[in-house]
């Protein structure tokens, strides 16, 4: 055997706190443990995993560091489960993002690919019940179409995540939120910078005959016109809200 099959036929042997994490996360996400519940103490834990206490409180650093759980220090303190946080996830993404000094132009272009395949979905499946709740997702974007500040901050993002809520796909849902983050980061930094452009309010008015429009297509399950219609309308917005094409992820996550 070669030296490099041999290095390939290695295996990681999992240290036995990352087995501890391992198993309590297990039960965190199949709810034997749920919301604001107390883990038992460090001594019970010890006892039932056979285990020291420091490779127990590194898996509890495992743990906290995925933010699901939270220890509280002192006499009257432990370990409590919390729920995980999309935005962590999102924050972490937006880090490496930044490290690898992707532009938003790229951000931009992977949210508009995603949100186009939900689009699909959605008109293929669409039900009485999600077209009542785009049916009033629209129209409470007519009650606001005269401020394109609270236009564009608030009812532009609901309206983006109805859509992925309604597809249904809990991975694309997550995905689609992370990228959000960023992508919310930069209308909001662009919003501000061009407060009182005559500009923000004729797209916002463009936004919501989009909306509109796209209601219409999804209520008509049509699902290739919907696409195409939505991909042409996220790349408006890219190309409107992007000025320079090198800015990237960095320039907007501080």
């Amino acid at each position: 055997m070669s030296a490099t099959s041999q290095q390939s036929a290695v295996v990681r042997v999992p240290k036995a706190g990352e087995m501890v994490a391992a198993q309590l996360r297990r039960q965190i996400v199949t709810g034997q443990l749920r919301e604001g519940d107390a883990l038992p103490s460090e001594v019970e834990l010890m006892e039932h995993f056979g285990v020291s206490r420091p490779t127990l409180r590194e898996a509890f650093r495992v743990l906290e560091s995925e933010q699901v759980i939270r220890i509280r220090r002192g006499a009257r303190g432990g370990a409590r489960v919390v729920m995980p946080d999309v935005e962590a996830v999102a924050r972490y993404a937006g880090t490496l993002l930044q490290f690898r000094k992707t532009t938003l132009a790229d951000v931009h272009e992977a949210r508009a690919q995603l949100e186009s395949a939900a689009v699909a979905v959605l008109a293929k499946k669409r039900t009485t019940a999600d077209l009542r709740a785009l049916d009033e997702m629209v129209a409470a974007g007519e009650l606001v179409g005269d401020d394109p500040i609270t236009f564009g901050r608030q009812h532009k993002p609901e309206f983006h995540r109805l859509l992925m809520r309604l597809a249904g796909n809990q991975t694309m849902i997550m995905l689609l939120d992370i990228l959000f983050a960023v992508v919310e980061s930069h209308v909001e930094k662009f919003i501000g910078e061009n407060r009182g452009d005559a500009a923000l309010e004729s797209t916002a008015a463009a936004a919501q005959r989009a909306h509109v429009k796209l209601v219409q297509l999804i209520r008509d399950k049509d699902a290739d016109k919907a696409v195409v219609f939505w991909r042409k309308h996220l790349t408006q917005i890219k190309n409107f809200v992007i000025q320079d094409p090198g800015e990237s992820v960095l320039d907007v996550l501080l």
